[in-house]
């Protein structure tokens, strides 16, 4: 089979239409190709870029354009409103072949509406008030970090008692959270550093319908989804302000759940705009599945547990981060997702996941899960590792 080319595809280069699909690079390589009249070859030479770069913008710009609605040699010029895709076409033609009526089916493009929202929510963080650099503790041991794993907090989830064993909704899961990091915080030694690892799913739902974005799945909500966002967003800053008071520099990690694929980002932007004046506080606003820290000998990566198996994660990290694990003694993945505790040791690595504050929803009452609900707290040694572990149950705020 001869191999398959991108010479001619169905680009009218004098049609200003296809400028709206275009990034900046792909602007350059298409008003290059008009210049050299269609000769995608040439319009590499004369601008010094490579060929297969110029073929490739084009052929994306053809793709999004398909995509949106826009392909004219195929009788299709109605283009999709932003944040949609083209899910089908009915075109009616008359005896004389010409088009006389025509029916565009759109859908909701996931990806598309993920990047604007998070374009939004930068645009709206642009004006949130920020923090103001406080007093950092004096006496604190430079060869010590805390590591907060918060499991599965899903804010905004609701649970009736007798259903489900114990109520939940937004006011006690304030209450229990603040509370119990509060008390965890306090229990740990005046560590240099912390990081306040959010696993993923600390949003419980991802959109006004109160579903999950991928499975679309519903979900027992406790309010609107602005409510949820607001008591979500109050709860993380009360732990950054505990932490702050206990040690000299916080660090923020929030990794993407598969409730709150969306919520994940614009709650690290927003943190990181909040303390955008606060040197003692970093917040990681990486869309990365899978985030690394490293504190002496130890090395940690971070991941949800919802896109990678326990097993694969070791190699993963090794991949990725191949100069510190080479560097390191001590690496570990925290993991969220299935709601208790584990613990896994692999060759040059562990894995191990954490319970959740939460209660149960009624999913999980009669589906017969029944882990139990604590936080805890991980001392790392910059020298030897894990050295303490304290845990604090919901029980022990009463």
């Amino acid at each position: 089979m001869p191999k398959k080319t991108y010479e001619h595809l169905s680009i009218n280069f004098n049609d200003d239409s296809y400028l709206q699909f275009c990034t900046e690079l792909q602007r350059e390589h298409f008003l290059a190709c008009r210049d050299a009249l269609g000769n995608q070859s040439r319009a590499a030479r004369n601008i010094g870029a490579t060929r297969d770069s110029v073929r490739s913008s084009i052929r994306n710009i053809h793709r999004k354009a398909a995509k949106r609605g826009y392909a004219p040699d195929s009788d299709m010029t109605k283009v999709c409103p932003d944040g949609f895709r083209l899910k089908g076409t009915s075109t009616l033609y008359g005896q004389d072949g010409e088009k006389k009526i025509q029916w565009v089916k759109t859908d909701v493009d996931a990806e598309r509406r993920a990047e604007m929202f998070e374009e939004a929510i930068k645009a709206m963080s642009e004006s949130l008030p920020r923090v103001e650099p406080s007093i950092a503790p004096a006496m604190c041991n430079s060869d010590l970090m805390a590591v907060y794993p918060l499991g599965d907090p899903h804010i905004g989830m609701l649970a009736w008692g007798e259903e489900s064993g114990m109520d939940w909704d937004l006011k006690i899961a304030e209450e229990k959270f603040c509370g119990v990091f509060d008390r965890l915080v306090n229990t740990s030694p005046p560590c240099a550093e912390c990081v306040i690892v959010n696993l993923g799913d600390f949003f419980h739902a991802d959109n006004m319908e109160g579903q999950t974005s991928r499975s679309k799945h519903s979900l027992d909500m406790d309010g609107r989804y602005a409510k949820m966002i607001r008591v979500g967003v109050k709860i993380i800053r009360q732990m950054i302000e505990s932490a702050l008071k206990i040690h000299q520099k916080v660090r923020v990690i929030n990794a993407v759940g598969n409730h709150d694929d969306t919520g994940s980002l614009f709650l690290a932007v927003c943190l990181g705009n909040i303390y955008e004046n606060e040197p003692r506080v970093t917040v990681d606003k990486s869309p990365t599945p899978f985030h690394y820290f490293q504190w002496g000998k130890s090395l940690f990566g971070v991941h949800h547990g919802h896109t990678c198996k326990a097993e694969r994660l070791p190699m993963v990290m090794a991949t990725d981060q191949s100069k510190l694990w080479g560097e390191t003694e001590f690496r570990t993945w925290l993991t969220g997702h299935i709601h208790h505790d584990t613990k896994k040791e692999y060759s040059g690595c562990d894995v191990e996941s954490f319970r959740t504050l939460a209660a149960k929803d009624a999913y999980a009452a009669w589906g017969g899960y029944r882990a139990r609900q604590d936080s805890k707290c991980l001392v790392i040694h910059k020298e030897y590792g894990e050295v303490e572990r304290h845990t604090v149950n919901i029980k022990m705020l009463g």
